[in-house]
């Protein structure tokens, strides 16, 4: 019997999938658990449009993502940090900081998690922390620190 899995299901394939099964198998585990439905015309003409909308909804965030990217590689900002004797720092900029800062400055939402700074930013001086907005998108912030 072939069924179109509705979830994921170990060993067996992933959710979309059409799977060959032991007719006992798919009577007494997929089908009752509504792990999946039996393969038919109608089945398979919703799987498809299912698959067409999750296609298009991807489309569109990838779209999102890519106007996100552009509004955040033209601008910069500008963040202040007090310094002591010999111009050494009191503290480091975090992603927290660049983030908070996107959005006062820039009017910009983006998650801190999405902000790719290997180590907090500890001197004055003008850096490039990439933004991971997207698998396919990343964009690069233009940060200035300065002395308060």
């Amino acid at each position: 019997m072939e069924v179109i899995l509705l979830e994921d299901v170990k060993s067996l394939g992933k959710k979309g999938e059409v799977v060959k099964v032991n007719d006992g198998y798919a009577r007494n585990f997929i089908l009752p658990k509504k792990l999946g439905v039996e393969k038919t015309d109608k089945a398979m003409h919703e799987l498809k449009l299912q698959k067409a909308a999750e296609a298009k909804r991807q489309q569109e965030i990838l779209e999102e993502a890519q106007a996100l990217a552009k509004s955040i590689e033209a601008g910069s900002i500008t963040l202040k940090i007090k310094a002591g004797e010999g111009g050494r720092t009191f503290g480091s900029v975090s992603t927290k900081e660049i983030a908070v800062a996107l959005k006062e400055q820039l009017k910009l939402e983006v998650d801190k998690k999405k902000l790719q700074l290997a180590d907090p930013i500890r001197n004055f001086g003008t850096y490039h922390v990439p933004v991971r907005l997207h698998p396919k998108v990343t964009a690069e912030i233009t940060v200035k620190v300065e002395q308060a």
